[in-house]
């Protein structure tokens, strides 16, 4: 009877110790999922512009696409004050929300000026890589502003 509590007690603190994550339908959890999808997307098609996947003009051309829809959804959930401790968002996005906006805004320029390069195929590595960067470099500074590492 007492390996049965023992046993018990134990699937109850695990059980409980995995409900410690993010809520999917929270802010947090609908945030986080745009940005690691966000994230999977353009490794994507800079692993294509890298030579580290083949490269697929078709799928280059969705990727960005998709890359530009997924670029105007995470704001969205982002509240004007803190909402979850475990947020990795850094204290000062909530204090600098005007400037928070307009890098959002610059993300979604810079995914928009990638779908624009994509619409006359054949596409031109040269043209392709520096909107590329653009779309990183967007990304990394808003992380560099607002990301608590």
């Amino acid at each position: 009877m007492a390996l049965k509590k023992c046993l018990l007690f134990t699937c109850v603190c695990l059980t409980l110790a995995a409900c410690g994550g993010v809520d999917p339908d929270s802010p947090l959890g609908k945030r986080q999922a745009l940005f690691k999808e966000m994230l999977r997307v353009s490794e994507g098609l800079g692993g294509m512009l890298r030579n580290r996947i083949p490269y697929d003009e078709a799928g280059f051309i969705a990727g960005a696409a998709e890359l530009d829809r997924l670029s105007r959804e995470p704001w969205q959930h982002f509240p004007a004050v803190a909402d979850d401790a475990r947020s990795k968002a850094n204290p000062e996005l909530w204090q600098r929300q005007e400037q928070f906006q307009k890098m959002a805004r610059d993300l979604e320029q810079a995914t928009a000026a990638l779908v624009q390069v994509t619409t006359a195929p054949p596409l031109r590595r040269s043209a392709l890589e520096p909107a590329m960067q653009a779309v990183e470099d967007s990304c990394e500074a808003c992380h560099k502003a607002f990301r608590a590492y």
